[in-house]
């Protein structure tokens, strides 16, 4: 197969993991016989400092001409006075803007080698195997009109929470569906006895519900689920949720794998009609300045977005399960970066152990 992918790095730590997701990306395709063609491209500071804009109008005609995009991170402190259309992070939101994405899965689970490594006791934690399913093109971060207004004491900011029948009933439909393929429970999470804009939620996902009858559903508000979530998180299976709650959700998510640079992410599209399945894949933490340079970043959450590419995008299960067991192997026998139990790997020896792993197992 012909992968046509487009790497941006970013900013920060962004240009450590992904090389290290690269090495893996080659490492699969070579063993299994595929075409990898790589571009490059710039976002967020990087495409500031080179473009004077948070993305650049070629970068995303490349996206959108890609059939996957793996992406780093973006954001760094010193563009954080800029306004908000020309702040690094507004390069992300253009990005997943252009290619229709509006599906964000986010994976968590628990790895037994790392119960150590989490807030949480171990009985909390064992068996955790969850997917956030995040709505990513709606709500609060694209709803308007939105303002930051006045000056001195005068000053007042708003923001537009809008959500559509169609944006929820195509978010909610692959819930299902995915949940189809899972333990067949889909938990929707919203704040319906506040807001009109959850309450359209819960009746479009409920009545989509009525489709799946094989799929159990339960709808907890959003303050209840972030405190489940910490209680009892074998509970979950496919949890639902709009594009703010799913956003804080998924990072709490975070401490019942032992580390936010654990955590892989795939935003999806519509198929297009060529048959491809269009994506996003990036981990989910940010660009880390304090860190960047060290060497010493996780790639394991940007190595797991590449596995989530290959299974999501291309179809290719078997090299995603390659993946996916070298990581696991990984986190077991070493080496680890610092975030992990202590551990007193560096970024390029984890990557080069996941890529060991995947050779030794051909």
């Amino acid at each position: 197969m012909r992968l046509n992918i487009l790497v941006l790095p970013g900013d920060g730590i962004g240009v450590e993991i992904t090389r290290e997701a690269v090495k893996v990306l080659r490492t699969v395709c070579e063993i299994h016989g595929h075409d990898l063609v790589l571009r490059d491209g710039l976002i967020g500071g990087a495409s500031l400092d080179e473009t004077g804009k948070p993305v650049s109008e070629a970068v995303l005609k490349e996206a959108v001409e890609a059939d996957a995009v793996l992406l780093g991170a973006v954001g760094l402190p010193k563009y954080d006075s800029l306004p908000p259309a020309q702040r690094a992070e507004r390069g992300l939101l253009d990005l997943r803007k252009a290619m229709g994405v509006f599906a964000n899965l986010r994976p968590v689970k628990a790895y037994p080698a790392l119960f150590g490594s989490s807030p949480l006791k171990e009985d909390r934690i064992a068996g955790t195997d969850l997917l956030i399913l995040r709505e990513l093109t709606g709500g609060l971060y694209f709803g308007q009109p939105r303002a930051l207004e006045g000056e001195g004491k005068q000053r007042r900011a708003f923001n537009t929470m809008p959500y559509s029948y169609v944006e929820v009933e195509r978010i909610a439909r692959m819930a299902f569906e995915l949940a189809r393929t899972r333990r067949k429970r889909v938990t929707s999470v919203d704040k319906a006895n506040v807001l009109e804009t959850s309450q359209l939620w819960r009746q479009v996902v409920t009545e989509i519900a009525a489709e799946y009858p094989d799929v159990v559903l339960d709808h907890l508000y959003v303050d209840n689920a972030s405190m489940q979530l910490v209680l009892n998180p074998k509970a979950f299976d496919v949890l639902l949720t709009e594009n703010l709650f799913g956003d804080i959700l998924s990072d709490e998510a975070a401490v019942l794998a032992g580390s936010i640079g654990l955590l892989p992410s795939g935003s999806l599209g519509a198929r297009r009609p060529d048959g491809k399945l269009p994506g996003l894949y990036e981990p989910i933490h940010g660009s880390a300045p304090d860190i960047a340079g060290k060497g010493i970043a996780n790639p394991l959450g940007t190595i797991g977005s590449a596995a989530a590419m290959l299974d999501w995008s291309f179809g290719l299960k078997e090299e995603s399960r390659t993946i996916e067991e070298a990581i696991d192997y990984v986190i077991q026998h070493g080496p680890t970066t610092p975030d992990l139990l202590s551990g007193q790997g560096t970024t390029a020896s984890v990557g080069g152990a996941v890529c060991q792993r995947i050779k030794s197992q051909r």
